[in-house]
């Protein structure tokens, strides 16, 4: 099949650092092409691909120049699908709701993928006038607060079989991964690791709008021996900051949609602790990948027990549902009813 898949402008594909929809694009892709399929990417022209590459904008937004009008490149994308559709068997958008008043009106089947929370107003308006798009959810609890949507599946991430080299020895420390905002658990994971008397290291980006929280909240904590910053990491960094550690803390206080850094854990063999929140019953495993826990005691008491799971298990469930070849044939399916179908939803 041609393929048109749709990435956001605002990290390259794959991203340099933190990214984690363009990082599953890439993987996407990737398999795709691997499958055989003639896949065109939209996306930043920083961006790295097997496929072909269409350069929407010359530079992925987040780490490109300051000043740039994001309504601008998201034109210039729109623009870009509307005047080539017709060159696709299927579209696949990754960038929410923008696209919508065209992919609907091009004739060419489409569906999008959201990989964000869905519990904000005014989606449910949008809902209503696009009743008939395809939608895909990356994990069932993304689904509640829109439940008329017209889903058409649930793919969960996936990610490269040899990406990352699972380690089989107990770490030494807690790692934080993620966004430093306070949805995320940043304070809680440093008053995890204090409780339990074990460092913690933080691999993280500070979003520009949190700077304040960071310097309020996170900075006094943050010692450079038992708290430790260590930034945001790539790829070749990640693989020694996960599986060096004993456990990668999760204790989000929001609906996470998915949560890619639980099954880049994983891989590494490193179980998760993880606050019952958002899609995580549905990516962790009680006792088998990691904990499932209902706030900071039952966290510090599963640090405590984590050394007796099987890091080896761990690795081995990772292998059997979160590898990006399962993702890849999943949403093959889905564009090839999609064409039989002629764009037309079931």
């Amino acid at each position: 099949m041609r393929i048109a898949q749709l990435a956001p402008l605002a990290e390259c594909v794959p991203p340099k650092l933190y990214g984690g929809t363009e990082r599953v694009i890439a993987w996407l892709v990737d398999e795709l092409v691997d499958l055989g399929h003639d896949v065109t990417l939209f996306a930043s022209g920083d961006s790295s691909t097997r496929a072909k590459l269409h350069a929407v904008w010359p530079r992925a937004l987040r780490l490109g120049r300051r000043g740039v009008d994001p309504n601008a490149a998201s034109a210039m994308m729109i623009e870009a699908i509307a005047q080539r559709a017709r060159d696709f068997d299927v579209i696949h958008s990754h960038v929410d709701w923008l696209p919508l008043p065209v992919l609907s009106r091009t004739g060419v089947p489409f569906l999008t993928t959201m990989h964000g929370r869905l519990d904000l107003q005014g989606l449910s308006d949008v809902i209503g006038t696009f009743a008939q798009a395809p939608f895909v959810s990356i994990s069932a609890n993304q689904r509640r607060p829109l439940p008329d949507a017209n889903w058409i599946a649930t793919i969960p991430h996936g990610l490269p079989r040899d990406l990352f080299r699972p380690s089989y020895e107990n770490g030494s420390y807690l790692a934080f991964l993620g966004r430093l905002t306070a949805e995320k658990g940043p304070e809680a994971a440093i008053r995890i690791a204090r409780a339990v008397r074990m460092p913690l290291r933080i691999a993280a980006k500070i979003p520009r709008g949190e700077t304040a929280y960071f310097k309020k909240k996170l900075e006094p904590e943050i010692d450079g021996d038992k708290i430790q910053l260590v930034g945001e990491v790539d790829e070749v960094q990640k693989q020694p900051f996960l599986d060096g550690a004993a456990a990668l803390l999760f204790p989000i206080d929001w609906p996470e949609p998915f949560g890619l850094v639980m099954i880049e854990a994983m891989a590494c063999g490193t179980p998760v602790i993880a606050y019952r929140s958002g899609s995580v019953p549905e990516v962790i495993e009680d006792d088998v990948t990691g904990f499932i826990v209902d706030g900071e005691e039952q966290a510090i008491e599963a640090v405590k027990e984590v050394v007796r799971l099987d890091r080896r298990k761990v690795r081995a469930r990772f292998e059997e549902r979160f590898l990006a070849s399962r993702m890849a044939t999943q949403y093959e399916s889905q564009y090839r009813d999609l064409v039989v179908r002629g764009g037309r939803c079931p």
